[in-house]
């Protein structure tokens, strides 16, 4: 099937989530509500953003300003460490609720693992989504040890597991254990926060189709049916992001591209969290 701008993909309780989207990490202020408008007008339809960015006020007011009917955009926030068991958590849903300005969040997702707390913290997210409240749930930064600890303990197998993921970072064991629960992975920094734009055959891809490196890296983890949803403040840049569904990489470069795995990580490693 070719990939477009408008292209979703099914999520295990039905509902579909567009395959790019815009991350809003370190954006506040007025460049969150213009990278956020810039984005909605070049054709974004995901919006991703976290109690912790301290940006949802804006991520929502630029929603809200953009015109377009609430139901086109889907928007993901997530509940921080400091917020999580029962109470905490649907205290900490509601009040992005109303920072976003939205009567429903489309996905809510655990930021980080916290031992002891997030078997409750997910427990109030089902009930989130029974209400109607959030569309679908999932979790963030989580690696085999919490997902199977997750699916041994609930009623709802999470809809996401968004994580750090770049051909430098190839999870690949990760990607096809969610794959086989019916979990969709979801990229974070695919393009690496700009550290590995220069590696050479990085490079000699791009010069190849006369794309930019940006563009390789996100065009490799849409090859591997992993949602991507790369930060940018820069209406360019916003631009170049969704400018890579006229090319496709062969058999051959997705190989060589999977084969730049370092376990190179530009945010903590998950596993460092099994013994708090």
């Amino acid at each position: 099937m070719e990939l477009n701008i408008d292209s979703r993909i099914e999520l295990n309780n039905g509902i579909h989530i567009p395959i790019i989207g815009l991350g809003t990490w370190l954006l506040n202020g007025q460049s969150a509500y213009d990278a956020v408008s810039w984005a909605l007008e070049l054709g974004y339809r995901l919006i991703d953003t976290a109690t912790i960015y301290e940006n949802e006020r804006e991520v929502g007011d630029a929603i809200h300003d953009s015109g377009i009917s609430r139901e086109e955009i889907f928007i993901t926030t997530k509940v921080w460490k400091s917020d999580q068991g029962y109470d905490n958590t649907i205290e900490a849903f509601n009040k992005s609720l109303k920072k976003l300005g939205v009567e429903y969040i489309d996905l809510y997702l655990i930021h980080w693992p916290v031992p002891g707390k997030s078997l409750e913290t997910w427990k109030a997210m089902e009930r989130l989504y029974n209400e109607s409240k959030a569309r679908a749930i999932g979790v963030s930064n989580y690696n085999l040890h919490f997902l199977n600890e997750l699916l041994e303990n609930s009623n709802q197998i999470p809809t996401i597991n968004q994580v750090e993921f770049s051909p430098f970072l190839y999870q690949k064991e990760l990607l096809e254990f969610c794959d086989s629960k019916g979990i969709i992975l979801e990229a974070y920094s695919p393009l690496t926060r700009g550290k590995k734009l220069k590696h050479h055959k990085i490079v000699e891809i791009a010069q190849k189709y006369n794309k930019s490196s940006a563009q390789i890296l996100v065009r490799w983890g849409l090859q591997h049916k992993v949602i991507q949803i790369p930060k940018s403040g820069n209406e360019n840049h916003l631009k170049d992001n969704i400018n890579l569904f006229d090319f496709y990489l062969n058999e051959s470069e997705i190989r060589e591209l999977d084969n730049l795995n370092e376990d190179y990580r530009l945010v903590d490693d998950p596993v460092l969290y099994i013994n708090e």
